[in-house]
């Protein structure tokens, strides 16, 4: 499919339960697609929604209205109104993320959090580890810290593997929620190649990037938030 992710004329509002039910419209009418081997960038100023917009992308946030359509198993699915099963069928076998936060269980090696994507997918074990060692490498993670937890790791470090998590394997749509965020301009370069590689090989990318060098090598075309948010329109 030339274009494995399309959203259209979603709407999303929070309640604020704590204000007697109050409901904060967030964004309507969003709509735009994600061609593959294209990395469409959402931009707009902190706090307009680009997360909460990933968030519905990957179904952790529920949509008011609208559709929220990717191609999985050959078929054409909506992600906005499909059960939590298919949602994690979906996310093993067709959408990736990478979230600005490493979410591991405690005392598992980063090597192994590394691998866990492919182990989940019925890779050989032995293959699943060796790929993950040559991300880590890649990514400039010192070698006596693959055994370790992450969650003894540096911020900076954290996040590599959660990039290596996220890169390795051959997800059709992958989202990006400021991968390069807490990386120095090496590890960003090497990020930047990653990418490329990704949208070389045919993979639709959906991503939050505010180091505008970053955003400047990657964005094929970007997506202003803003323009969905009821606050600008009120304006």
């Amino acid at each position: 499919m030339p274009t494995p992710l399309v959203v259209s004329e979603v709407a999303k509002s929070f309640t604020m339960h704590l204000r007697d039910g109050l409901r904060l419209p967030v964004m309507s009418n969003v709509t735009f697609s994600v061609k593959a081997g294209e990395c469409v960038v959402l931009g707009g100023p902190s706090g307009i929604g680009k997360s909460s917009l990933l968030k519905m992308v990957y179904g952790n946030y529920a949509v008011d209205s609208g559709q929220i359509l990717i191609e999985h198993g050959g078929r054409l699915l909506d992600l906005a109104t499909a059960d939590p099963r298919t949602i994690l069928s979906v996310r093993r076998a067709t959408l990736g993320y990478v979230s600005q936060f490493l979410r591991t269980v405690p005392r598992v090696a980063a090597v192994d959090v590394v691998a866990e994507p492919l182990l989940g997918r019925g890779v050989d074990p032995a293959e699943a580890r060796a790929s993950a060692e040559a991300m880590l490498a890649r990514l400039n993670l010192p070698r006596e810290l693959w055994q370790l937890p992450p969650a003894t790791f540096s911020g900076g470090e954290q996040q590599r593997v959660n990039i290596a998590r996220g890169f390795i394997t051959d997800h059709r749509i992958l989202l990006l929620d400021e991968p390069t965020a807490s990386l120095d301009a090496k590890n960003r370069a090497v990020v930047v190649g990653m990418i490329e590689e990704k949208k070389a090989a045919g993979v639709a990318l959906l991503g939050i990037f505010h180091d505008e060098d970053v955003r400047e090598k990657v964005a094929d075309r970007i997506v202003d938030v803003s323009a969905f948010s009821p606050r600008k329109a009120a304006a």
